[in-house]
């Protein structure tokens, strides 16, 4: 990988790293570093961990903040959607970070770059190369800028965002019905930015939902579930 890549990478995230070795390990993908069998180049595994707590500090502080009257319950929730691994493998494709990734050779193969669980203990890595270079504020910064769509939508959809699914379950659980099912019925576009069509099944009715995620296509077909369910009642 070329110096010039890494700058365009720093250029995507906004932070200019003083210390290129730091974010270089941030990089490292264990399979990288084994192949190579050099005892000096260390891979990304313990940035993982402090990017990890970095993240869920930063998180907490600004929900905390931006909903002080509510409870524990809430807010927990709420931290455990946005740093969900779906939530941050998805950061991780808008800025790029799988195409600067150091892979080893089977990883490759296999579609690492593309892998969630992966992508998101690379953001987790980066958060905390730029915690060791930088401090907490410059972390914090980047933080806020890549959160700050997700904490407005949350004010948006009047808190319920992640709560449409277990609303339809407890519907269907008190009017004796099965249990929803859901099934992804459709991907469109590219890669990058692929959208999932979900369809939920509950008693006879039958709604689709679409979203960046499956997750979030699966919340947004309970949410149809549960208008239409209303509204024929």
């Amino acid at each position: 990988m070329s110096t010039d890549d890494l700058a365009a990478f720093e250029s995507r995230i906004g932070y200019p790293f003083q210390q290129r070795e730091i974010l270089t390990r941030a990089l490292t993908h264990k399979s990288y570093s084994h192949e190579a069998k050099h005892d000096a180049l260390r891979d990304n595994e313990t940035f993982e961990f402090l990017g990890d707590s970095v993240l869920g500090f930063v998180i907490g502080d600004l929900l905390f903040r931006r909903f002080p009257e509510l409870d524990e319950g809430a807010l927990s929730k709420m931290k455990a959607y946005l740093v969900s691994a779906t939530s941050l493998a998805e950061k991780a494709r808008a800025y790029g970070m799988g195409d600067v990734l150091f892979l080893g050779v089977g990883e490759e193969k296999s579609g690492g770059r593309k892998k969630d669980s992966l992508l998101a203990n690379l953001f987790e890595a980066m958060l905390a190369a730029v915690y060791l270079d930088g401090g907490i504020e410059p972390v914090r910064g980047l933080i806020e800028r890549m959160f700050t769509p997700d904490l407005e939508a949350i004010d948006e959809q009047n808190l319920l965002f992640q709560d449409y699914k277990t609303a339809l379950q407890e519907m269907a659980q008190g009017s004796g019905m099965p249990l929803p099912e859901y099934n992804v019925v459709g991907e469109v576009g590219p890669d990058h930015d692929k959208r999932f069509i979900v369809e939920v099944k509950v008693g006879n009715l039958a709604t689709r939902g679409e979203g960046s995620s499956k997750k979030e296509a699966q919340q947004q077909a309970a949410k149809h579930a549960l208008r239409e369910s209303s509204s024929g009642a």
